[in-house]
């Protein structure tokens, strides 16, 4: 039976947000400790290591992340564990980001001047501690802007995960949507919703790179 679009189904799309909020940041979260590892095994000495992390990088990459979602829900439980919408969502999500992650911040790691490989090399430290204390801090403040631009792109993604269950906005406005057949109504207050998420964040990204472009070319003049 079909009802009205009213203010309780508004205040229930808006609830949603939490959800695509959380799901955003647990996969950026764990994204970020897996993208780390990956971004330092592609600067790796060694290449067999160089190689994992470019092989894992082209097929999170290299395929849709609605086949990766489908693959964590579905292919999960024919491993004999049975998990819930959230748990794969979480995980296809964080799997999908590493891999993105993992990219970014491997040229964020070797956009540091190749002095400053050689000036740690000559301190005579060893690779580790050359990334940690050298490397790592300037190539932090280089990944500052494309890191959240990636979540921004993070945020709208989750709406994949409407795919196998898990209520998120999209999701959310599916149900509100086939409660009161106001397609065009209910999605536009959904991009509404998107927006107000997204577009602060984007202003945000962009502020950080006109600030770390400035403080660069600053920088250069003043060693010239």
């Amino acid at each position: 039976m079909m009802r009205e679009l009213t203010l309780n189904e508004v205040w229930f799309l808006m609830q949603a947000v939490r959800w695509t909020l959380l799901l955003a940041f647990l996969a950026f979260l764990g994204g970020s400790v897996v993208g780390l590892v990956i971004a330092i095994l592609r600067v790796a000495e060694t290449g067999p290591w160089r190689l994992i992390a470019a092989t894992y990088i082209k097929i999170f990459k290299g395929t849709p992340l609605l086949v990766q979602l489908f693959l964590a829900y579905f292919g999960v439980n024919l491993l004999g564990l049975r998990v819930d919408s959230w748990t794969a969502a979480a995980l296809g999500l964080t799997l999908h980001s590493s891999a993105f992650l993992g990219e970014i911040w491997r040229g964020c790691i070797q956009a540091v001047p190749l002095t400053q490989w050689e000036g740690a090399k000559a301190m005579a430290l060893g690779g580790i501690l050359r990334l940690r204390l050298v490397i790592l801090p300037q190539a932090f403040r280089i990944a500052i802007p494309p890191t959240v631009g990636f979540f921004v792109h993070l945020v709208k993604s989750t709406s994949v995960a409407s795919i196998i269950g898990f209520t998120e906005l999209t999701r959310a406005a599916q149900m509100v949507n086939n409660a009161t057949f106001r397609p065009f109504i209910v999605f536009a207050i959904v991009a509404t919703l998107y927006f107000v998420l997204c577009w602060p964040l984007s202003r945000l990204g962009q502020r950080l790179e006109r600030r770390f472009d400035r403080d660069r070319h600053q920088t250069i003049a003043t060693w010239a």
